[in-house]
């Protein structure tokens, strides 16, 4: 069994984000950059699957700029067995539909059983590349994962949703994504970050995968939230009413 593993990097999610004077965009130059943490729990769940003799063999794979090889030798020193480098160019926003048509490229080249990533991505926070990989697909979905088992072709899925836990079945080969509390990632030693050195790590520029890359949304502007104001004492429930009427908050 073959397993497949989305792997974005992101700002950091210790740094603190800053706008542009401008408004064109976030600052990223000499900022850390970081695998996106669901991401790294639907690596972390692969190598699980991998380590109970349910999986052979894990892939690791990122839609980045040329300059994001750290970022895959990262997933391969947690335990993938090899990496593939979607290259674009720098500054090149990547949206979650391009995504996905790109990631089903590389399912089609693949063939995984099995396609894990994160529910989300903490910069974007879209929370549809995996849903939109499935349709694509025309393959099931389960997303939002906190238990996920596999057996007899099938991966049972439990997911969290607002009335509780509910348990999905689904045949594989499927999508699923991943939540907060479906595991915790391993820590990287420095004898794995030396064997990354050494795993296979292919290299395919964006254009040769045939890819529409149409935009279908258009940023015009960044802003940062606005500063929070000084807190008021109220001496009771009524006077606190009154101030929130005033401000049109009741």
């Amino acid at each position: 069994m073959k397993i497949l593993v989305a792997y974005k990097r992101v700002v950091d999610a210790n740094v603190r984000i800053q706008v542009r004077p401008d408004g064109s965009g976030v600052v990223t130059d000499g900022v850390k950059l970081s695998a996106n943490p669901f991401d790294e729990i639907a690596l972390e769940e692969a190598l699980r699957l991998r380590d109970r003799g349910i999986a052979t063999e894990v892939v690791v794979a990122t839609i980045a700029p040329a300059d994001a090889q750290a970022h895959l030798r990262n997933g391969l020193a947690m335990g993938a067995n090899r990496a593939i480098h979607v290259v674009v160019e720098p500054g090149r926003e990547v949206q979650p539909l391009t995504a996905a048509r790109a990631l089903l490229k590389l399912v089609e080249r693949e063939q995984p059983d099995l396609v894990i990533l994160g529910k989300q991505a903490i910069d974007d926070d879209a929370s549809q590349t995996g849903q939109m990989l499935a349709t694509l697909w025309g393959r099931p979905q389960a997303t939002f994962a906190s238990k996920l088992e596999v057996a007899g072709g099938k991966a049972t899925v439990t997911r969290e949703v607002d009335a509780g836990l509910e348990t999905l079945e689904v045949d594989l080969p499927a999508v699923v994504t991943t939540d907060l509390r479906l595991n915790e990632p391993r820590f990287i030693k420095l004898p794995d970050i030396m064997k990354a050195k050494s795993k296979p790590m292919e290299s395919i520029p964006f254009a040769d995968l045939g890819v529409e890359a149409g935009k279908g949304l258009e940023t015009t502007a960044y802003a940062p939230p606005p500063k929070r104001s000084r807190g008021v004492m109220v001496k009771d429930a009524a006077e606190l009413v009154a101030a929130l009427k005033q401000k049109g908050l009741l």
